[in-house]
């Protein structure tokens, strides 16, 4: 399908506030969620502060099921393909997954595959003294594994190999580039590759040929939470001068 697309657009209700501690004003340069018919694809995220928006773009986990305008998919695929590459290489490719039977299909694999990898974290947060901050962030995972179908857009990095190897030095700074994209023009994303574990099965489906494998899964769509700063250290923990300390 043409960048233009054909694909509906629905329209989208008011988030509401996040499950994980983002209480509070709205970060500068943060969104409302827009109406369809109120996208401008254009010049939506266009005036977000480029340290604002790094700061501000934690990974959202839980999405509404409205749709997603393909031109604005376009538009954050886009920002990624301004990511450096090695001799501008430029290997990225990008499949964007939204017909309901197919990111099913994705969901189905995933799911299995997300309950036996955290089977063990789970198992240890029941101990008294395990971090909130870990719990919360591991409903939210949770979430998004038993939600993914609901997810408007599964969308899937891939690259061409050199010499054999996947060129992931220009494949995540891409995908660095589609996450601060879609923190500027207002949709949740959050990145995830447990999607290997299945990728003999997932890329042929596909259609992504062995020496273009896929390198990483982001699902999008409009948060039912919001942005802002995720709990950082400080910078001076791991900063170091002329050599480490």
């Amino acid at each position: 399908m043409s960048a233009a697309g054909k694909r509906p657009t629905g329209a989208r209700s008011e988030p509401q506030a996040s499950e994980v501690g983002d209480a509070g004003k709205r970060p500068k340069g943060a969104r409302s969620e827009p109406q369809a018919s109120e996208v401008d694809v254009e010049t939506i995220g266009e005036d977000v502060p480029l340290l604002e928006g790094i700061r501000t773009a934690r990974a959202i986990r839980r999405l509404r099921p409205d749709p997603v305008p393909p031109e604005l998919i376009r538009k954050v695929c886009e920002a990624g393909t301004f990511a450096p590459s090695g001799g501008n290489r430029q290997p990225w490719v990008f499949v964007a997954v939204t017909e309901a039977e197919r990111r099913a299909w994705v969901a189905e694999r995933y799911r299995k595959v997300f309950h036996q990898y955290i089977a063990p974290a789970l198992e240890a947060a029941k101990a008294p003294d395990f971090p909130d901050a870990k719990r919360r962030n591991m409903r939210a995972a949770l979430h998004l594994a038993d939600h993914l179908h609901e997810a408007p857009v599964l969308l899937f990095v891939a690259g061409w190999k050199r010499r054999g190897e996947t060129q992931v030095q220009a494949l995540f700074p891409c995908i660095q580039n589609v996450l601060l994209a879609c923190r500027a023009v207002g949709l949740g994303a959050s990145l995830t590759t447990l999607h290997l574990s299945f990728a003999e099965e997932l890329d042929p489906y596909l259609g992504l040929p062995p020496e273009q494998p896929s390198c990483a899964m982001l699902p999008i769509g409009w948060p039912l939470g919001k942005h802002g700063r995720p709990p950082r250290r400080s910078v001076d923990e791991c900063l170091h001068w002329e050599r480490f300390q």
